[in-house]
């Protein structure tokens, strides 16, 4: 599959892709590990759990944990994210104009992503995006986090579009490699890192601060 080869589906990472938000998940992060005593390197800690299965990340602090006390563990978190985000939300430049030219060509499109139902709903339903996507794909319906590629199979089998033809947006390297993993390309939004964390993947055909930058890119023509 050559870079510039028109996308058939798109599939949409959401924290970070969608909306700019990353910050705010952090800082819940912070108030979350100091409560349990835990040490917090917000510089790294981004940038190693994007993308992550939130029970994954959870789950080692609190080894003798049942299920119920990580979803317990993990809503107070998502809680903290929620009360100081939602008033927030906004998508990131550009973006409305890309799924509206991917819907005039009837190229379907998905998200893929690790964040909660209640998060998905925050970012989707508040800024009316859910009927925009052929298909929405989370852990919480049984599928590993990335760098897993998982959530995106799934994703471009429910839309009906092969592996190759799909092109994967992500700001994270775990996602990224799970786009590889998947045999899709991948563009990478740079909200929370710069380029250079990008430049080892192989799969990677653009590098953007905004959807707004992809205007004119072959791939997205949808020819």
């Amino acid at each position: 599959m050559l870079p510039e080869t028109p996308a058939k589906g798109l599939i949409f990472d959401m924290d970070g892709t969608i909306v700019d938000n990353m910050r705010y998940h952090d800082d819940a992060w912070e108030v979350w590990y100091r409560k349990y005593g835990l040490p917090f390197e917000r510089a790294t800690f981004s940038a190693r759990t994007a993308g992550m299965a939130i029970s994954d990340i959870i789950g080692p602090h609190f080894p003798g944990a049942d299920a119920a006390e990580l979803d317990r563990l993990a809503e107070e978190k998502e809680g903290l994210y929620r009360e100081t985000y939602g008033p927030l939300v906004k998508p990131l430049g550009g973006l409305i104009d890309l799924l509206d030219r991917a819907r005039e060509h009837d190229v379907p499109m998905a998200v893929g992503t690790a964040a909660a139902p209640p998060n998905i709903a925050l970012i989707l339903d508040t800024l009316s995006l859910r009927e925009r996507f052929a298909t929405i794909v989370s852990p919480s319906q049984g599928y590993p986090g990335k760098p897993h590629p998982d959530m995106f199979l799934a994703a471009a089998e429910r839309m009906g579009v092969a592996p190759a033809d799909c092109i994967v947006f992500e700001d994270a390297p775990n996602g990224v490699e799970a786009a590889r993993r998947a045999g899709m390309r991948a563009v990478a939004v740079l909200t929370m890192l710069p380029a250079a964390a990008f430049a080892a993947f192989d799969n990677v055909i653009a590098s953007v601060d905004d959807y707004a930058a992809l205007d004119g890119n072959p791939a997205l023509r949808f020819a």
